[in-house]
Protein backbone atom coordinates (compact mmCIF):
# COMPACT_ATOMS: atom_id res chain seq x y z
CA UNK A 1 0.00 0.00 0.00
CA UNK A 2 1.30 3.59 -0.45
CA UNK A 3 1.19 7.68 0.62
CA UNK A 4 -1.52 8.21 2.49
CA UNK A 5 -2.65 11.57 4.13
CA UNK A 6 -5.61 11.52 6.96
CA UNK A 7 -6.16 8.06 5.40
CA UNK A 8 -6.63 8.56 2.17
CA UNK A 9 -4.36 7.43 -1.01
CA UNK A 10 -2.24 10.78 -2.07
CA UNK A 11 -2.67 11.91 -5.99
CA UNK A 12 0.47 11.84 -7.28
CA UNK A 13 2.62 13.52 -9.15
CA UNK A 14 1.87 16.82 -7.76
CA UNK A 15 3.59 19.75 -6.12
CA UNK A 16 4.22 19.63 -2.47
CA UNK A 17 1.80 22.75 -2.90
CA UNK A 18 -0.95 21.54 -4.52
CA UNK A 19 -1.14 18.58 -1.58
CA UNK A 20 -0.80 20.48 0.88
CA UNK A 21 -3.58 22.50 0.22
CA UNK A 22 -5.64 19.79 -0.25
CA UNK A 23 -5.09 18.76 2.92
CA UNK A 24 -5.57 21.40 5.61
CA UNK A 25 -3.61 19.84 8.52
CA UNK A 26 -0.56 19.20 6.36
CA UNK A 27 -0.32 23.16 5.74
CA UNK A 28 -1.30 23.77 8.89
CA UNK A 29 1.48 21.86 10.45
CA UNK A 30 4.25 23.01 7.88
CA UNK A 31 2.83 26.62 9.01
CA UNK A 32 3.98 26.13 12.35
CA UNK A 33 7.07 24.35 11.86
CA UNK A 34 8.06 27.11 9.32
CA UNK A 35 7.10 29.88 12.71
CA UNK A 36 9.24 28.19 15.07
CA UNK A 37 12.47 29.94 16.56
CA UNK A 38 15.71 27.70 15.68
CA UNK A 39 16.80 26.07 18.90
CA UNK A 40 20.53 25.10 19.39
CA UNK A 41 21.00 21.75 20.31
CA UNK A 42 24.26 20.96 22.45
CA UNK A 43 26.00 17.36 21.70
CA UNK A 44 24.75 15.70 25.00
CA UNK A 45 23.06 12.87 23.81
CA UNK A 46 23.01 13.98 20.60
CA UNK A 47 24.01 11.99 17.21
CA UNK A 48 24.16 14.19 14.27
CA UNK A 49 23.21 12.84 10.83
CA UNK A 50 25.69 14.29 7.86
CA UNK A 51 24.59 14.23 4.14
CA UNK A 52 23.81 10.61 2.38
CA UNK A 53 23.48 9.32 6.07
CA UNK A 54 21.02 7.69 7.78
CA UNK A 55 20.77 6.57 11.84
CA UNK A 56 17.86 4.58 12.91
CA UNK A 57 17.46 3.78 16.91
CA UNK A 58 14.16 3.37 19.62
CA UNK A 59 13.42 4.83 22.88
CA UNK A 60 15.50 2.11 24.52
CA UNK A 61 18.66 3.58 23.47
CA UNK A 62 20.26 4.54 26.71
CA UNK A 63 22.71 6.89 24.52
CA UNK A 64 20.83 8.38 21.92
CA UNK A 65 17.43 11.36 22.93
CA UNK A 66 17.98 13.43 19.62
CA UNK A 67 18.68 12.68 16.31
CA UNK A 68 19.47 15.54 13.80
CA UNK A 69 21.17 17.60 10.88
CA UNK A 70 21.14 20.74 8.81
CA UNK A 71 22.80 22.90 6.46
CA UNK A 72 20.18 21.28 4.03
CA UNK A 73 19.43 23.74 1.09
CA UNK A 74 18.29 21.76 -1.98
CA UNK A 75 18.58 18.59 0.22
CA UNK A 76 16.02 16.94 2.19
CA UNK A 77 16.06 15.80 5.98
CA UNK A 78 13.19 12.48 5.94
CA UNK A 79 12.18 11.31 9.64
CA UNK A 80 10.18 8.12 9.33
CA UNK A 81 8.77 6.42 13.02
CA UNK A 82 6.84 3.62 13.90
CA UNK A 83 4.34 4.94 16.02
CA UNK A 84 4.09 1.87 17.74
CA UNK A 85 7.44 1.06 19.21
CA UNK A 86 8.93 4.88 18.56
CA UNK A 87 11.65 3.39 16.01
CA UNK A 88 12.56 6.39 14.23
CA UNK A 89 15.09 6.87 11.45
CA UNK A 90 16.38 9.86 9.91
CA UNK A 91 18.59 10.82 6.84
CA UNK A 92 19.93 13.71 4.87
CA UNK A 93 18.79 13.17 1.27
CA UNK A 94 20.29 15.06 -1.87
CA UNK A 95 18.62 13.32 -4.48
CA UNK A 96 21.69 11.37 -5.28
CA UNK A 97 19.88 7.34 -5.21
CA UNK A 98 16.57 8.37 -4.06
CA UNK A 99 15.21 5.12 -5.30
CA UNK A 100 17.65 2.96 -3.91
CA UNK A 101 17.32 5.21 -0.52
CA UNK A 102 13.81 4.71 0.42
CA UNK A 103 13.76 0.76 0.67
CA UNK A 104 16.91 1.20 2.83
CA UNK A 105 15.07 4.00 5.03
CA UNK A 106 12.17 1.49 5.47
CA UNK A 107 14.40 -1.41 6.02
CA UNK A 108 16.02 0.19 8.74
CA UNK A 109 12.67 0.82 10.14
CA UNK A 110 11.71 -2.64 9.87
CA UNK A 111 14.68 -3.95 11.77
CA UNK A 112 13.22 -2.82 14.97
CA UNK A 113 9.78 -3.32 14.13
CA UNK A 114 7.51 -6.90 15.61
CA UNK A 115 5.00 -6.94 12.25
CA UNK A 116 1.61 -7.70 15.04
CA UNK A 117 2.43 -4.43 16.68
CA UNK A 118 -0.08 -2.14 17.03
CA UNK A 119 0.94 1.46 15.50
CA UNK A 120 1.92 3.17 11.96
CA UNK A 121 4.30 4.15 9.96
CA UNK A 122 4.51 8.21 9.45
CA UNK A 123 7.17 10.28 7.62
CA UNK A 124 8.01 13.83 7.53
CA UNK A 125 9.96 15.79 5.01
CA UNK A 126 11.40 18.89 5.17
CA UNK A 127 14.29 20.98 3.33
CA UNK A 128 14.98 22.21 -0.01
CA UNK A 129 13.04 25.79 -1.26
CA UNK A 130 12.61 27.37 -4.96
CA UNK A 131 15.89 26.89 -6.61
CA UNK A 132 16.39 27.94 -10.07
CA UNK A 133 17.73 24.56 -11.23
CA UNK A 134 14.73 23.04 -9.45
CA UNK A 135 16.52 20.34 -7.79
CA UNK A 136 14.47 20.76 -4.74
CA UNK A 137 11.51 19.83 -6.68
CA UNK A 138 12.86 17.15 -7.80
CA UNK A 139 13.68 15.53 -4.71
CA UNK A 140 10.17 15.84 -3.57
CA UNK A 141 8.41 14.30 -6.80
CA UNK A 142 11.28 11.53 -6.33
CA UNK A 143 11.02 10.86 -2.23
CA UNK A 144 7.11 11.05 -2.80
CA UNK A 145 7.03 9.39 -5.45
CA UNK A 146 9.22 5.99 -4.06
CA UNK A 147 7.26 5.96 -0.63
CA UNK A 148 4.32 5.79 -2.81
CA UNK A 149 5.45 2.88 -4.28
CA UNK A 150 6.41 0.83 -1.01
CA UNK A 151 4.17 -1.90 0.13
CA UNK A 152 2.87 -0.77 3.76
CA UNK A 153 1.08 1.93 4.60
CA UNK A 154 3.33 5.09 5.09
CA UNK A 155 1.29 8.34 6.20
CA UNK A 156 2.48 11.54 5.34
CA UNK A 157 2.52 13.69 8.23
CA UNK A 158 4.89 16.44 7.85
CA UNK A 159 5.74 18.23 4.67
CA UNK A 160 7.95 21.11 4.54
CA UNK A 161 9.71 21.46 1.14
CA UNK A 162 10.46 23.41 -1.93
CA UNK A 163 8.23 26.23 -2.13
CA UNK A 164 6.51 25.53 1.49
CA UNK A 165 9.74 25.82 2.66
CA UNK A 166 10.81 29.08 0.76
CA UNK A 167 11.35 32.97 1.42
CA UNK A 168 12.27 35.16 -1.02
CA UNK A 169 14.62 38.82 -0.29
CA UNK A 170 16.05 40.70 -2.95
CA UNK A 171 14.63 38.68 -5.66
CA UNK A 172 16.70 35.91 -4.20
CA UNK A 173 15.11 32.41 -2.60
CA UNK A 174 16.64 31.07 0.13
CA UNK A 175 15.43 28.32 2.54
CA UNK A 176 13.36 28.74 5.47
CA UNK A 177 14.36 26.08 7.50
CA UNK A 178 17.87 24.59 7.17
CA UNK A 179 18.00 22.22 10.07
CA UNK A 180 15.99 19.97 12.33
CA UNK A 181 16.11 17.47 15.21
CA UNK A 182 13.82 14.33 16.22
CA UNK A 183 13.29 13.67 19.96
CA UNK A 184 13.48 9.89 20.14
CA UNK A 185 11.70 9.63 23.29
CA UNK A 186 8.80 12.18 22.58
CA UNK A 187 8.69 11.78 18.82
CA UNK A 188 8.67 15.68 18.39
CA UNK A 189 10.17 17.28 15.37
CA UNK A 190 11.53 20.90 15.86
CA UNK A 191 13.95 23.62 13.92
CA UNK A 192 17.43 22.92 15.20
CA UNK A 193 20.83 23.90 14.38
CA UNK A 194 23.66 22.36 15.67
CA UNK A 195 27.47 23.09 16.46
CA UNK A 196 28.80 20.00 17.14
CA UNK A 197 28.58 17.99 13.81
CA UNK A 198 30.93 14.95 15.17
CA UNK A 199 32.48 13.23 15.85
CA UNK A 200 34.90 12.75 12.70
CA UNK A 201 33.33 15.30 10.68
CA UNK A 202 35.76 15.97 8.29
CA UNK A 203 36.12 12.38 7.62
CA UNK A 204 32.50 11.74 6.82
CA UNK A 205 32.44 14.80 4.59
CA UNK A 206 34.62 13.85 2.81
CA UNK A 207 32.89 10.36 2.03
CA UNK A 208 29.93 12.22 1.04
CA UNK A 209 32.20 14.70 -1.66
CA UNK A 210 34.22 11.85 -3.20
CA UNK A 211 30.67 10.33 -4.02
CA UNK A 212 30.27 7.70 -1.19
CA UNK A 213 26.59 6.13 -1.07
CA UNK A 214 23.75 6.43 1.33
CA UNK A 215 24.87 4.77 4.23
CA UNK A 216 23.76 3.55 8.18
CA UNK A 217 26.25 4.84 10.69
CA UNK A 218 24.70 3.83 14.12
CA UNK A 219 24.31 0.18 15.53
CA UNK A 220 20.97 0.74 18.26
CA UNK A 221 22.17 -2.40 19.70
CA UNK A 222 25.35 -1.64 20.81
CA UNK A 223 24.52 1.78 20.92
CA UNK A 224 27.79 2.77 18.89
CA UNK A 225 28.16 4.86 15.46
CA UNK A 226 30.56 3.00 13.61
CA UNK A 227 32.57 4.60 11.10
CA UNK A 228 33.65 3.53 8.24
CA UNK A 229 35.95 1.56 6.57
CA UNK A 230 35.92 4.13 3.81
CA UNK A 231 37.64 3.87 0.20
CA UNK A 232 37.70 6.42 -2.02
CA UNK A 233 39.81 7.59 -5.12
CA UNK A 234 41.79 10.53 -5.10
CA UNK A 235 39.71 13.79 -5.24
CA UNK A 236 40.29 15.49 -8.75
CA UNK A 237 42.38 18.72 -8.99
CA UNK A 238 42.09 19.45 -5.33
CA UNK A 239 45.10 21.49 -5.38
CA UNK A 240 43.48 23.42 -8.19
CA UNK A 241 40.17 23.97 -5.84
CA UNK A 242 42.31 24.82 -2.87
CA UNK A 243 43.38 27.96 -4.90
CA UNK A 244 39.85 29.20 -5.93
CA UNK A 245 38.64 32.21 -4.34
CA UNK A 246 35.25 31.70 -2.31
CA UNK A 247 33.20 32.54 -5.37
CA UNK A 248 34.49 29.64 -7.44
CA UNK A 249 34.02 27.15 -4.96
CA UNK A 250 30.47 28.28 -4.14
CA UNK A 251 29.56 28.52 -8.06
CA UNK A 252 30.75 24.91 -8.45
CA UNK A 253 31.06 23.22 -5.93
CA UNK A 254 27.29 24.32 -4.82
CA UNK A 255 23.82 23.05 -5.74
CA UNK A 256 22.85 26.56 -4.45
CA UNK A 257 25.60 28.99 -4.79
CA UNK A 258 23.35 31.96 -2.89
CA UNK A 259 21.55 30.13 -0.32
CA UNK A 260 24.65 28.42 1.20
CA UNK A 261 24.76 28.94 5.70
CA UNK A 262 27.76 31.28 5.93
CA UNK A 263 30.62 28.52 7.50
CA UNK A 264 29.77 26.35 3.91
CA UNK A 265 32.76 27.15 1.72
CA UNK A 266 34.84 27.05 5.16
CA UNK A 267 33.54 23.84 5.22
CA UNK A 268 34.49 22.73 2.01
CA UNK A 269 38.12 24.10 1.87
CA UNK A 270 38.73 21.72 5.08
CA UNK A 271 37.24 18.97 3.52
CA UNK A 272 39.35 19.41 0.44
CA UNK A 273 42.52 19.88 2.58
CA UNK A 274 41.26 16.69 4.25
CA UNK A 275 40.92 15.13 0.96
CA UNK A 276 44.68 16.06 -0.33
CA UNK A 277 46.10 14.92 3.01
CA UNK A 278 44.12 11.69 2.94
CA UNK A 279 43.94 10.66 -0.97
CA UNK A 280 43.32 7.04 -0.25
CA UNK A 281 42.27 6.80 3.20
CA UNK A 282 41.94 3.00 3.56
CA UNK A 283 45.16 2.29 5.79
CA UNK A 284 46.21 5.78 7.19
CA UNK A 285 42.72 6.38 8.24
CA UNK A 286 41.26 2.73 9.38
CA UNK A 287 44.26 0.87 10.97
CA UNK A 288 43.57 -2.83 9.75
CA UNK A 289 40.97 -1.63 7.87
CA UNK A 290 38.51 -1.18 10.76
CA UNK A 291 36.04 0.56 11.29
CA UNK A 292 36.43 3.46 13.93
CA UNK A 293 34.30 3.48 16.55
CA UNK A 294 32.38 5.62 19.07
CA UNK A 295 29.78 5.49 22.32
CA UNK A 296 28.56 8.18 24.62
CA UNK A 297 30.12 8.78 27.86
CA UNK A 298 29.09 9.63 31.15
CA UNK A 299 28.59 13.31 29.89
CA UNK A 300 26.67 12.19 26.49
CA UNK A 301 29.68 12.87 24.57
CA UNK A 302 31.15 10.65 21.68
CA UNK A 303 34.00 8.88 22.98
CA UNK A 304 36.54 6.50 20.85
CA UNK A 305 36.69 3.13 21.67
CA UNK A 306 39.22 0.33 20.69
CA UNK A 307 38.91 -0.62 17.08
CA UNK A 308 35.86 -3.24 15.74
CA UNK A 309 35.64 -5.93 13.28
Amino acid sequence: MPLLVEGRRVRLPQSAGDLVRAHPPLEERARLLRGQSVQQVGPQGLLYVQQRELAVTSPEDGSISILGSDDATTCHIVVLRHTGNGATCLTHCDGTDTKAEVPLIMNSIKSFSDHAQCGRLEVHLVGGFSDDRQLSQKLTHQLLSEFDRQEDDIHLVTLCVTELNDREENENHFPIIYGIAVNIKTAEIYRASFQDRGPEQELRAARALTGGPMISIYDAKTEQLRIGPYSWMPFPHVDFWLQQDDKQILENLSTSPLAEPPHFVEHIRSTLMFLKKYPSPTNTLFPGNKALLYKKNEDGLWEKISPGS
